[in-house]
């Protein structure tokens, strides 16, 4: 075997890595906003051109955002001036991403617990393809889409109510 094609296929390695610990960030952001959230971080995971749309139910829901500001401005309106959410959690599952040349497409199915200042709580799944550039050696994401497959309402994710566990283990952990 030569050292080229094991050199590229190490590169392949990293750069979807990279895409991975770039989706991974997007949506730690996400979990978290609030006062703190760093807005600049966020902004940077984008590239200047980037889109940002919902699709299906989505597409009424969420609409479409065109450039890395207006992606910012409708991610910022969740959290200032008031909270939308009390706690937000996005899992994501069925990774595929793909690597070619300065380009990467990846695909996830996402579910996400909701729990919103007005009381409501909810459960959403959605379908994601991601497109992301290797904008001069930084991947960032140059068009999101989120396909809702299925939302529910719920009760609140958390509550204050203890954690049920066995009798025989609170014992032994307080001993």
């Amino acid at each position: 075997m030569s050292e080229i094609p094991l050199l590229a296929r190490v590169e392949a390695l990293e750069n979807e890595r990279a895409v991975r610990q770039l989706i991974t960030r997007y949506f730690r952001i996400c979990d978290d906003l609030g006062p703190d959230t760093p807005f600049n971080e966020l902004g940077e995971l984008f590239t200047a051109d980037s889109i940002w749309e919902g699709k299906g139910r989505y597409a009424k829901s969420f609409g479409r955002y065109n450039g890395r500001d207006a992606i910012v401005a409708m991610i910022r309106s969740y959290c200032l001036p008031v909270p939308h959410f009390t706690m937000t959690a996005h899992f994501l599952t069925a990774e595929n991403i793909h690597v070619r040349g300065s380009g990467a497409m990846g695909e996830w199915m996402m579910l996400q617990t909701s729990d919103y200042t007005d009381g409501r709580a909810d459960l959403r799944s959605a379908h994601l393809t991601i497109h992301c550039r290797n904008d001069s050696g930084t991947w960032r994401i140059s068009h999101f889409r989120t396909l809702n497959l299925f939302s529910r309402r719920v009760e609140r994710w958390s509550d204050v109510a203890d954690i049920p566990v066995p009798q025989s283990n609170q014992t032994e952990t307080l001993a």
